[in-house]
């Protein structure tokens, strides 16, 4: 019976998770509802650590494969708990961009990998857009020609010298996790709780990450890196 009940609750968990009901989709992407602020303000304040923290295991596979991490590099340095606010901002963006896009996918295909397919490719062009539009805003090289960030310009399947395909296609797959697993998860989870629970949760999240800026950042200007 156990085994039975097991399989029967992947069952409807892998359901729910890639073709939820209209009630599911309804707590996915509700921008006039707290709740859909308060899920997406506490995935915000996750994202920009746990971002940081997925970066630097990151770069020491990549650094390791390529050996193109500068013992600079800011990830080297930079306490595990200070946000990078690229991975927020991210996050943010595949909720307000990408969920809507991807019940648009799911309602036209009949076949679920042809749907994760077209989303994976959508994900991988907009974390292409995404890193290139950082690149051209912050990553411009000084006069001698040093990258202040990354420095993609000599690696093959470079776009513009700022954005690597490499990358974008690992940040691709991250994007397909978080928007068809991750988020969706935390939503069910989060719809689960009384509201009172829920904004005591919101307020630990919110208190915790504003207490790990302070902390970081003021480490990092003691320290002489900002």
């Amino acid at each position: 019976m156990a085994i039975i009940g097991s399989s029967s609750g992947w069952k409807k968990l892998a359901r729910m998770v890639c073709r939820p009901s209209e009630q599911e989709r309804s707590i996915l992407f509700a921008p006039k509802t707290w709740a859909f602020w308060r899920n997406n303000i506490m995935c915000f304040c996750v994202n920009n650590i746990l971002g940081h923290c997925l970066e630097s295991l990151y770069c020491k596979i990549i650094d390791k494969c390529f050996g193109i991490i500068d013992d600079d590099y800011a990830v080297k340095f930079d306490p595990w708990y200070h946000p990078y606010w690229v991975y927020g901002i991210g996050g943010a963006a595949m909720t307000f961009i990408f969920e809507p896009i991807k019940e648009r996918i799911l309602k036209r295909h009949k076949s679920l990998p042809g749907a994760m397919l077209e989303s994976y490719v959508i994900a991988v062009l907009a974390a292409m857009g995404m890193e290139l539009g950082f690149g051209l805003l912050v990553n411009q090289p000084d006069e001698d020609g040093n990258y202040p960030y990354w420095d993609n310009s000599e690696l093959p399947l470079n776009v513009f010298k700022q954005a690597w395909l490499v990358n974008d296609l690992v940040i691709g797959a991250v994007a397909m996790v978080y928007v068809w697993i991750a988020y969706p998860l935390f939503c069910k989870g989060m719809s689960k709780l009384g509201e009172r629970e829920a904004n005591t949760a919101f307020a630990i999240t919110v208190g915790a990450f504003a207490a790990a800026c302070v902390s970081s950042y003021r480490k990092l200007i003691k320290d002489g890196h900002l």
